[in-house]
């Protein structure tokens, strides 16, 4: 403990060497080997190799559908399994992709004598009806794993009229994520497909494996849909101030009319708030000290309403903020840190400097915060540097200077790279350079963390 006067005792940073974002990876993939090897420990001696093969693949594409399900369920245990719910909504869409792609090859690749009109059916709705959300789903990011000789062709096609009709209609985040709620439906029908149709359930050991896989992942997806509201921690808010801080960055700051909302620094949460054209619910970074008053959100000017919050948004419009979510924490590093952010990433990390007592922070820690222009909070952010003698700040400016890289990261740093622990926040492109870069140069994996914005 601390008495009145002293100076607050600066906690010890020992770096992380096994993280909890490893812990969630682990299980689905021993999963996934637990399951093939119970198909073939009871595999039906009739059964031809083919057939069931075609069906072990299906039973695998359910199982990591089911999980993806799991994953999106909200529940703090499984937060804490990924290391934040940010981690665990990008390993849902990887799974819901895997199983996706695994439950076509079986519609393609298998044959059942016990095919029915109903079981075919419904196998049908449910696979197109999951095909089209995970192309709607990774459509936004189409220039990542489009190889760049085709991508002139695929501008072309969406400068279109009918293509420019479709985006508009169906790109807003509220629109994808009423229809992404309909993911658990085709899985379910998806389900009762392979329990009508399956040739292999002869064996009751795959039966109720099966069973029990789907019926998880199911019960899971009714808790979120049904159940997961009545159990949110929620606190009414209200709009004290918009303002906004460059052309790209607004800040809103809620004044809360009860219970305060109670977050780690670093955090961010899913906020409802009025605007003019209706509710919006979106994730949003928490830029605010856990002990202020209000609670300050950074947003980015991205989608249709995110691009107007000042005009949309005005004092007195009442909000709503859920739970805190993120893992985003520097005290998992150790003695020497680098912080590197780039727009909007600043806020966790402009928390964490409105949290921070002097002499608290690791014995050095190099702030690096890209900007195209003049850096947003650069005023305050010299403030709050000016409190912390561990602490380096260097804001860059992409307009007159070289661009942030991995080189001078590691030469400021004054230690061997596997000494460095690396927190990041910022534009995707920015943060896997670094990543790619900081691995190869020697900095260890766990060493290495970042958070993510985007959810979908």
């Amino acid at each position: 403990m601390t008495t009145p006067g002293e100076p607050p005792q600066r906690p010890r940073y020992r770096g992380t060497l096994i993280t909890a974002r490893f812990a969630g990876p682990m299980v689905i993939g021993a999963l996934v080997v637990v399951v093939a090897a119970l198909w073939f420990a009871f595999r039906p001696q009739q059964e031809p190799i083919d057939r069931f093969l075609g069906q072990l693949i299906g039973a695998e594409g359910m199982l990591l559908l089911s999980i993806g399900l799991v994953l999106i369920s909200a529940l703090r245990v499984v937060e804490q399994w990924f290391d934040g719910i940010d981690r665990a909504a990008i390993w849902h869409r990887g799974v819901a992709i895997a199983g996706t792609v695994l439950i076509a090859v079986h519609a393609g690749a298998t044959t059942s004598t016990l095919a029915t009109a109903v079981g075919e059916g419904l196998g049908a709705v449910g696979l197109i009806g999951l095909i089209v959300l995970m192309v709607w789903a990774v459509a936004p990011r189409w220039r990542s794993f489009v190889p760049k000789p085709l991508q002139g062709a695929i501008v072309k096609v969406n400068s279109t009229r009918i293509a420019r009709t479709v985006n508009t209609r169906f790109k807003g985040y509220t629109i994808w994520r009423s229809f992404h709620r309909f993911t658990g439906l085709f899985v379910a029908v998806g389900f009762v497909h392979g329990l009508v149709d399956g040739t292999v359930f002869g064996s009751p050991v795959l039966r109720w494996s099966y069973v029990v896989v789907g019926a998880v992942g199911l019960a899971f997806y009714a808790y979120r849909e049904l159940l997961a509201r009545r159990f949110a921690r929620t606190h009414d808010y209200e709009v004290e101030s918009v303002h906004s801080v460059d052309a790209t960055l607004a800040e809103i700051s809620l004044k809360p009319l009860g219970k305060r909302f109670e977050f780690r620094a670093g955090q961010f949460a899913l906020v409802n708030l009025e605007a003019k054209d209706g509710w919006h619910r979106h994730p949003f970074s928490i830029a605010s000290a856990p002990a202020d008053a209000n609670v300050r959100v950074a947003i980015r000017s991205l989608g249709d309403f995110t691009s107007n919050v000042s005009a949309l948004v005005r004092p007195g419009m009442p909000a709503v903020i859920s739970s805190p979510h993120g893992n985003f924490d520097y005290h998992k590093g150790g003695e020497r840190q680098a912080w590197i952010a780039g727009g909007v990433g600043i806020a966790p990390i402009l928390s964490w400097l409105r949290d921070a007592q002097p002499g608290t922070l690791p014995e050095r820690v190099d702030l690096y915060f890209s900007a195209d222009g003049p850096a947003p909070y650069a005023g305050e952010m010299r403030q709050l540097a000016a409190r912390h003698d561990e602490l380096h700040l260097h804001l860059i400016d992409t307009r007159t200077e070289p661009r942030l890289t991995t080189e001078r990261v590691l030469a400021e740093a004054g230690r061997p790279p596997r000494e460095l622990s690396v927190f990041m926040c910022g534009p995707e492109g920015m943060v896997k350079s670094f990543q790619k870069g900081l691995s190869k140069a020697g900095v260890r994996r766990a060493s290495i963390h970042r958070e993510y914005f985007n959810l979908r």
